[in-house]
């Protein structure tokens, strides 16, 4: 099922196509939280430390994935908003064809280097070896996060949003039940928690595909959709690069702050490991209304609808702004007794460190929910410069925060990582949007004055 968001109340539409997103993710997060906590409760604390300390050199090649399926996607919501549907098709195509090759080049090349960069990172001895575990697994099973990534994005530049949370609610539940059968009674440990991950996300892709190809006539493709000129290629690189680009330097930056991290010892690994989950949680809401945005940007610019691009980031803005205080306020309030559903009783420290860092986060969501909007705003505007400037802005921020403030504050010069980037990111993004607003609303006056 498609959908035009070219028209209709801005605030609705965005409210509608962004609740899916959030109840969708937050399932997508069980996947991970569903290791965590069955890893840290049934495992212990050096098993939840080793699968900790990979998310920042996993998410450098999945989130890489992310950001490079999410910027072709963007070419195809301008296509669908022109009412172009061979240019759909093409996009749809470019797409697959340019995902299978990059996701090749991904798959050696992280698969090789997995160990070295855990040596590189000095991760502690006694959780390297469970370490390297799970992340070779999630590697070599990074075609399947990749084509769900590609396919699910796809669904939702159409206008639909419903479709990926179905999807994602049953793979969870897939999820969480594979973690139970793979480390409980199979006792595969760590790589039980990678298995189940990997599973549930190849099932995700294979439902998506079965969708598109029953329910989505628009992407039933013809023998000359498949005829792709190396300018419709370059296109979607130009978009689909920079954007994966932005998420590996973000990565980047976690990778150095892994380092401070490792440096500390095992107990503030697990702590930030633990207190990370529930701020990814806690940061859904802001991200989903981004991603919406970058669906309905995207569609309005093929459509040449300027002033409802500028309604709409307006009213996402408050939207998200004021959700982040709400999230914000409950992880501070309620941030120990979550900590302890990951490490249980009797681990005060970690509770303690954990909490400092979900009060240094929490007090600035407000930033994080104005970096989502702007930077895939500009995203579905076609724009890959700016927010490759603010990615670069954010690992400068935490680079500073692991080898400077670490040094001298320790565990809490590490938690004012996230805090600093968002400041960096945020001011080339809202000076890029107001100066690219400025330019297209001269250009839609210059036209209705010929057309005049």
């Amino acid at each position: 099922m498609t959908r035009d968001i070219t028209t209709g109340n801005p605030a609705k539409i965005i409210i509608l196509f962004t609740i899916p997103l959030i109840i969708g993710n937050l399932f997508q997060q069980f996947y991970s939280i569903a290791d965590t906590l069955i890893v840290g409760r049934i495992l212990g604390i050096n098993a939840l430390a080793a699968v900790g300390c990979t998310a920042s050199i996993m998410f450098l090649i999945i989130g890489f994935a992310q950001g490079l399926t999410a910027g072709f996607s963007i070419i195809t919501a301008q296509r669908f908003g022109a009412k172009d549907e061979q240019g759909v098709r093409q996009s749809y195509v470019a797409s697959i064809i340019l995902s299978l090759l990059i996701t090749v080049v991904l798959t050696i090349i992280s698969v090789v280097l997995a160990r070295p960069i855990l040596n590189i990172m000095n991760t502690p001895k006694e959780i390297i070896k469970e370490a390297y575990d799970f992340i070779i697994i999630i590697y070599w099973g990074i075609i399947t996060a990749m084509m769900f990534n590609l396919f699910s994005n796809v669904i939702r530049a159409l206008g639909d949003s419903r479709t990926p949370l179905i999807i994602l609610i049953i793979t969870s539940i897939l999820n969480i039940v594979l973690d139970f059968v793979l480390i409980l009674h199979f006792s595969l440990g760590v790589s039980g928690a990678a298995f189940a991950t990997t599973i549930s996300q190849g099932v995700s892709a294979v439902l998506c595909i079965v969708y598109i190809a029953k329910k989505v006539p628009i992407l039933k493709l013809h023998k000359e959709d498949w005829h792709i000129t190396k300018e419709v290629l370059l296109e979607h690189l130009r978009i689909g690069l920079p954007m994966g680009f932005q998420a590996s330097i973000i990565a980047i930056g976690a990778i150095i702050i892994q380092f401070a991290l490792n440096d500390l010892g095992a107990l503030p690994v697990a702590a930030y490991t633990a207190a990370q989950k529930i701020d990814a949680v806690a940061v859904q809401p802001m991200l989903c209304f981004g991603i919406t945005m970058g669906t309905y940007v995207a569609q309005n610019y093929g459509a040449n609808n300027i002033d409802r691009i500028r309604i709409g980031i307006r009213k996402c803005n408050m939207m998200s702004i004021t959700i982040s205080i709400i999230v914000g306020a409950t992880n501070i309030l309620a941030g120990s007794w979550l900590i302890k559903l990951f490490v249980g009783n009797g681990q005060n420290e970690v509770v303690s460190l954990a909490q400092t860092y979900l009060n240094v986060n929490g007090v600035t969501y407000f930033l994080l929910a104005m970096l989502f909007v702007y930077r895939y705003s500009l995203q579905g505007l076609g724009q890959s410069f700016v927010p490759t400037i603010a990615g670069i802005m954010e690992l400068v921020m935490r680079m500073f925060a692991a080898i400077i403030l670490s040094k001298n504050l320790e565990f809490f010069g590490v938690c004012l990582a996230n805090p600093l980037a968002w400041i960096g990111s945020c001011v080339p993004l809202m000076i890029a949007y107001y100066v690219t607003m400025k330019k297209l609303n001269r250009i839609s006056e210059t036209v209705f004055v010929s057309e005049k």
